[in-house]
C-alpha cells in the first residue's frame, strides 16, 4: 500500500489551529468490507505557547509514538492510520480496524516502550468511514493529489 499523506492547517469549533496530517491511499484497505471500525487514540498535552500546540519534548514525543506506530503496522492488516490531529492541546490518532481486541494488542505492543501515558482511547463501528470522509471534506481545498 501506498504511503501518501498531507498536512494541512484547519481550525476546530471554537477557532483553534488544527494541523491534519491525513494518508491518501486507502482505497485498497477501505475496500476490504471487514475494516469498518474506527479507533481514536488521544493524547492530552499541556500547550507549549499560546496556539495550543506542543512545546519541542512534547512534539518530540509524539512524533516517536507516531513512529512507533507505523514500524510496528508495517507490513501489517491489523489497523490503518489514516489521520492525525495536532492542536489545542491535543493529538488524535485516527486508525480504521477490523477488529477492537486485534487493535489492542497492535496498541500494547507499539507503546511498550514508553512510560504510562494518559490516553484517551474510543472506538465505533464506522462502516461507511465517515469520519474519513469527513476529514477529506474539510481538506479538500487544501489538497491536491
Amino acid at each position: 500500500m501506498a504511503d501518501t499523506w498531507f498536512t494541512v492547517p484547519t481550525s476546530d469549533d471554537n477557532g483553534n489551529t488544527i494541523i491534519v496530517t491525513g494518508r491518501c491511499d486507502v482505497e485498497k484497505y477501505r475496500s476490504r468490507g471487514r475494516n469498518n471500525i474506527r479507533v481514536e487514540v488521544s493524547l492530552p498535552y499541556t500547550p507549549g505557547g499560546e496556539l495550543g500546540f506542543p512545546d519541542d519534548a512534547t512534539a518530540e514525543l509524539l512524533e516517536q509514538i507516531t513512529d512507533s506506530f507505523a514500524a510496528e503496522l508495517k507490513g501489517k492488516n491489523t489497523a490503518l492510520l489514516t489521520g492525525i490531529y495536532t492542536g489545542a492541546g491535543r493529538r488524535d490518532w485516527v486508525f480504521y480496524t477490523f477488529s477492537t481486541d486485534a487493535f489492542n494488542g497492535f496498541l500494547n505492543r507499539a507503546l511498550a516502550q514508553f512510560q504510562v501515558l494518559p490516553l484517551e482511547i474510543y472506538a465505533e463501528n464506522d462502516p461507511d468511514w465517515a469520519e474519513y470522509d469527513e476529514m477529506r471534506a474539510i481538506t479538500d481545498g487544501a489538497v491536491g493529489e
